[in-house]
């Protein structure tokens, strides 16, 4: 019987041996995949809320939420939809890409303490709530990828 540590090529590789290497190769891209699903959900909610404040009933639900003016409203509208973009597209810098996270929680966060404030009913609260979840998941993913791509970066070349 073959010992599990031994260096022997897997599926023919010689490159991957039996040994942890092999499954670590494969964790990036599983990182990677749920990354862009998560992100790609989160973007879309975000562009759709962008939407939906342009409408009647947006500006609608803004004055029962206490935001008279329609300016903030159109103002968010447009952060959201560069923000999306700015998380959508690969050759933005990473520090741009944190600022729009940072305002994506923001706005999130101000959004829950705005149904908070006005005492709404707790269904108002699932969409943020849910939005808020995809959110942290996808800074999370977001950072785990740039963690990897700077600490291969730092690797010495042979």
């Amino acid at each position: 019987m073959e010992s599990t540590n031994s260096s022997t090529p897997v599926f023919g590789n010689p490159g991957l041996s039996n040994r942890a290497p092999a499954v670590t190769m494969i964790r990036p891209r599983w990182i990677a995949t749920a990354y862009w699903v998560i992100t790609a959900l989160f973007c879309l909610e975000m562009c759709f809320t962008a939407y939906y404040e342009f409408l009647p009933q947006g500006a609608q639900a803004f004055a029962r939420l206490g935001f008279p003016s329609d300016a903030f409203r159109v103002e968010l509208s447009l952060a959201k939809l560069v923000g999306a973009a700015a998380l959508l597209l690969p050759m933005i810098p990473a520090r741009v890409k944190e600022w729009a996270y940072a305002g994506f929680a923001i706005n999130l966060v101000s959004a829950l303490i705005a149904h908070t404030s006005i005492s709404d009913r707790p269904a108002a609260f699932f969409p943020s709530s849910i939005t808020l979840v995809l959110w942290a998941f996808s800074y999370y993913f977001w950072r785990r990828l740039s963690f990897k791509a700077n600490s291969r970066s730092a690797e010495p070349r042979a």
